[in-house]
């Protein structure tokens, strides 16, 4: 992976701890709405740090591969991901 480890790994950290703080909430039986912002908020967290993967990803990756003639899965696995995302 050629993404800022410590970014990511950082980003992944504080949704790590937001996920137990959701899960104390729900034990809680903490309000509804209160528990859905925490849960939008990781979420957000979780996509900023897939799309940091996926442009370092694409920078070093899929331009290697389009650098070349011959078909490659690289650019292939790309589009698949772009396609997963837009689901």
């Amino acid at each position: 992976m050629r993404a800022d480890k410590a970014a990511i790994t950082h980003k992944l950290k504080i949704a790590r701890g937001q996920l137990d703080g959701i899960l104390k909430m729900v034990e809680e039986d903490r309000y509804c709405v209160d528990i859905s912002n925490q849960l939008m908020a990781t979420q957000s967290l979780l996509r900023s740090a897939n799309q940091q993967i996926l442009q370092a990803h694409i920078r070093n990756c899929v331009r290697e591969a389009l650098e070349t003639d011959e078909p490659n899965p690289k650019l292939e696995e790309a589009l698949q991901l772009l396609e997963k995302m837009a689901q």
